[in-house]
Formats: C-alpha cells, sequence, structure tokens
C-alpha cells in the first residue's frame, strides 16, 4: 500500500478492526518514511458472472435499483432498499464464491423482498421468473398464501392487492 502523503510503498499496520459486520477489515497504518497516518479498508472481491459470460463487481447499487422498479408505489423505504441489498450481498458472500452467477443474485433477492413486501416480490419475481401467464401469478399468490397459513396467528399480515 503506498503512503497517500508521500508516495512510500512500506507502511506498518498500527491497528487492525472488523468492519461491515466482518464484511471488511479497517487497518490504521503509519508510513515508514514521513510517519503520516492513514486508514485502508480491505475487502473480498465478489464478481458476477452475468449470462453473457462476462464478469463485473458485486454492486449494492444495482441490487437496490433492480428490486426498487418492483417497490414503485409500494411503502418502501430507500432504508428499506440497503437493508435488503446488505442482507443480499450478506448471503452471497456466506457462499464463499470469490464468482457467482447473477441467477444466484437474483434468487437471493427473492426471500428478503418476500418479507419486505408481497406485491414488490411478484412483480420481482414475474419478471426474474419469466411469468407467462396468469396461473403463473396465480400458482405464486397461491404458495404465498400458503406459507403465511404456516405462521403463527400474530405474524400474519393481509395480502395486498393494487
Amino acid at each position: 500500500m503506498n503512503c497517500p502523503y508521500c508516495r512510500n510503498p512500506d507502511s506498518r499496520v498500527v491497528d487492525s478492526r472488523v468492519a461491515d459486520d466482518g464484511v471488511s477489515i479497517r487497518r490504521r497504518r503509519q508510513c515508514t518514511a514521513c510517519s503520516r497516518r492513514f486508514t485502508t479498508l480491505e475487502t473480498t472481491s465478489l464478481n458476477v458472472i452475468k449470462q453473457s459470460g462476462a464478469a463485473e463487481p458485486f454492486s449494492r447499487t444495482k441490487v437496490i435499483n433492480g428490486v426498487r422498479k418492483a417497490c414503485q408505489g409500494r411503502p418502501v423505504t430507500d432504508h428499506d432498499l440497503a437493508v435488503l441489498a446488505q442482507e443480499v450481498e450478506e448471503t452471497v458472500r456466506m457462499s464463499g464464491a470469490a464468482e457467482i452467477p447473477a441467477h444466484q443474485i437474483g434468487l437471493a433477492i427473492l426471500e428478503p423482498l418476500q418479507r419486505l413486501d408481497e406485491v414488490a416480490y411478484l412483480r420481482f419475481a414475474s419478471v426474474y421468473q419469466d411469468f407467462t401467464s396468469l396461473s403463473d401469478f396465480e400458482s405464486a399468490i397461491a404458495k404465498l398464501r400458503e406459507e403465511r397459513s404456516d405462521l403463527p396467528r400474530g405474524n400474519q399480515r393481509p395480502l395486498t392487492a393494487e
């Protein structure tokens, strides 16, 4: 790591701490030449393999933007979307793989989105799972109702419709 002040390639680690719920490490460093201190943040790289075969870095922003479209007109805040994106990233990183297919990102989005807003979930699933008929929607709604009936009485929310 080059010193940001004098560009010296040598530095020593003064302090290390886990950051972002264990996703990264924050290191406090001191330059061996000018003695100035600076901070680095170390994370593992996670690449998404697109259907075309191209690889690109994982982006929470892309997850948020993709889900935001499904949440238009729904009572979902930017904070809710940020929490969802963080949960998706944590789920994907738990696999331990450095490269993950884009399809797995979509699968990782479905469960937290279903908990967040069922209508947004149906919208996202209809595109992601390529619904082609009303029966696809009916099957998805029936599955949601079935899962809901498995919940204890106090935890059930009414199925909302637009």
